[in-house]
Order: structure tokens, then C-alpha cells, then sequence
């Protein structure tokens, strides 16, 4: 019986990883993934709550990729194409799992909270992460794909199957409530400086 060999690879060489890849190879698997998985943990950590649910994206995310190597366009960028497929399997995270969400009105009418911009250079990349992981599921996911990711309010109401109206409600909602957080730290850091531990209060 004649067994299939994988191409070989080098590691430095992502076009041969990724052809090893398509032949099942599992080191070529584990290779990408560990190149890959800071990058696709960050995407990841956007749009979830904990690092718990961002590494079930991502295992998701990558099983996808793996599925879907033969699709990939080697004359496009890798990154590209991962990444819409991290953000793609993150918003079926959403919908799967926040689909009866109940909205809390609480910021409805409340009044745009004004803040000084200048402290977001005193708050690490960590911290801001920290602050929108405190938003709910669908304004975290709303805000991440309209600001970060470039959807439009229409293509996210697309892809969430919700109304347009309603996206465009969650996304200030979503800007109110992380202005609210960020005025906090900013009166946190006014008071105690900016070498202060944080506490938050949500």
C-alpha cells in the first residue's frame, strides 16, 4: 500500500507550512498555529468576555482555517485571511450563544459623558481591552466590528441579523458606557496619579 508523503517545510517558509498543512501534516498544523496564535488570541480576546471564551474562538477559529487551506489565495496575505476568519467565527460565537440577550435600558437616556482623550495615552493596551471586555456581548461585538474591524452599521446588521436602527443604538450605547469606564479610570488617575494601581468600578 502507497502512503502519501507531506512536503517538507521549513518553518521560516509560511508558504511551505501552509502546503504541509493541506496535506494534513500535523507538525505543519502545529507550527502555523504557533506562529499564529498570539496574533489570533488578540483578535480573539476583542470580542469575548475572558480568556477562557477567547481561546474557545480561537481553537474554533483555527479548526475553520485548517478546514479551509485549499480556499486560500497564497498571493493574498495570510494574516488577512485568518483574521476574517477569526472575526467571522466570532461573531457565530455571538449569535450562538447571545442571540436571546436582553438589553438593559439603563443608558438609553442617560447624558453623553465627556472625557479628557489625553488619558487614554495613560492607560496600557491591556487596560482598554480590560474596559471593553466590561461592555455587554452585543455592545462589545457591535463596537469591536464598527471601530476596529471597519463593518459598516449596515453590514453588521447584516451579519447579527439585527435591525439597523438597533446596531446603530448598541454602538452609541456601547461609546456611552466605555466613555463612562474610561471617565472613572481618567478621575482615578487625576486623584492617585498615573504610576497607581487600577481598580475599576463597574
Amino acid at each position: 500500500m502507497l502512503f502519501r508523503k507531506s512536503p517538507s517545510f521549513s518553518e521560516t517558509d509560511l508558504p511551505g507550512v501552509i502546503r504541509a498543512c493541506r496535506a494534513n501534516d500535523p507538525r505543519a498544523q502545529r507550527t502555523l498555529f504557533k506562529q499564529f496564535f498570539g496574533y489570533a488570541k488578540s483578535i480573539c480576546l476583542r470580542y469575548t468576555a475572558s480568556v477562557e471564551e477567547a481561546e474557545d474562538v480561537l481553537n474554533e477559529g483555527f479548526l475553520k482555517a485548517f478546514q479551509n487551506l485549499n480556499n486560500y489565495d497564497e498571493n493574498l496575505p495570510f494574516k488577512a485571511w485568518l483574521r476574517t476568519i477569526l472575526v467571522n467565527t466570532a461573531i457565530s460565537h455571538y449569535r450562538k450563544n447571545q442571540r436571546h440577550e436582553q438589553q438593559t435600558s439603563s443608558l438609553e437616556t442617560g447624558e453623553q459623558v465627556a472625557f479628557n482623550e489625553s488619558v487614554v495615552d495613560a492607560i496600557a493596551a491591556e487596560e482598554i481591552l480590560a474596559l471593553v471586555q466590561q461592555l455587554t456581548p452585543t455592545y462589545r461585538t457591535v463596537f469591536m466590528m464598527h471601530v476596529v474591524d471597519g463593518y459598516s452599521l449596515h453590514e453588521i446588521a447584516e451579519l447579527l441579523e439585527l435591525n439597523e436602527a438597533t446596531v446603530r443604538s448598541n454602538y452609541a450605547r456601547a461609546r456611552q458606557k466605555l466613555q463612562v469606564l474610561i471617565k472613572q479610570t481618567d478621575t482615578y488617575l487625576l486623584k492617585n496619579g498615573p504610576e497607581a494601581p487600577r481598580y475599576y468600578e463597574y
